[in-house]
């Protein structure tokens, strides 16, 4: 006996649903190609906010032979102290390339402004033309914590002027799923069961 056709497209439905939830802890990439060289990066980019954040545009106000973007012609450099990072909604993981002329940390913090993981450069510097023996520009540097990221600090030099860096990427947590998805993953699960014992 075949199932009827609505028990299929609420079958559909909730797998929609979950491909949706899926979707959602896809990774976003900042490549700071949408700014122009000079601007202050402050709240543009929807769900961030940075602080002693400019852009710096090759063949403008960044050498480029010695800090080569790792893609495009723009980055963005720490200008004032050290870079953060505020998140609107938890993420999970962050990361980015890095060029630099001291050692560099990243530092991220949950939503009790508690230090949850840290990461080190591999070198005191790398810029491509003086950096350590051994070294690259471009780094990837990267944290995570699984529990929620609510910010994150990048600093080099304490006075700012000391890194840039590209590519910034970054994961948001997997939102709680709501009472419908439950309710309709549950529905599908029993159809399926059903179509089974028929």
């Amino acid at each position: 006996m075949r199932c009827p056709i609505h028990f299929r497209y609420l079958t559909c439905l909730a797998g929609l649903l979950l491909y949706l939830q899926s979707g959602a802890s896809a990774a976003t990439v900042i490549d700071f190609e949408s700014f122009n060289d000079g601007d202050i990066l402050t709240s543009q980019i929807p769900g961030l906010t940075f602080t002693n954040t400019n852009i710096l545009s090759a063949g403008i106000s960044l050498n480029e032979f010695e800090f080569p973007p790792y893609s495009g012609s723009n980055v963005a450099s720490d200008i004032g102290g050290p870079i953060t990072i505020n998140f609107a909604s938890p993420i999970t993981s962050f990361s980015g390339y890095f060029t630099y002329l001291e050692p560099l940390t990243i530092t991220a913090f949950d939503f009790s402004d508690i230090q949850v993981v840290s990461a080190a450069s591999a070198f005191f510097s790398n810029d491509a033309l003086y950096g350590d023996p051994g070294s690259n520009p471009n780094e990837f540097l990267q944290v995570s914590f699984a529990a929620g990221i609510a910010s994150v600090i990048i600093e080099a030099d304490p006075n700012g002027g000391s890194f840039v860096m590209d590519d910034l990427s970054y994961t948001p947590a997997v939102p709680e799923p709501s009472s419908l998805y439950l309710a309709l993953t549950g529905v599908a699960a029993l159809l399926a069961l059903r179509k089974k014992l028929l």
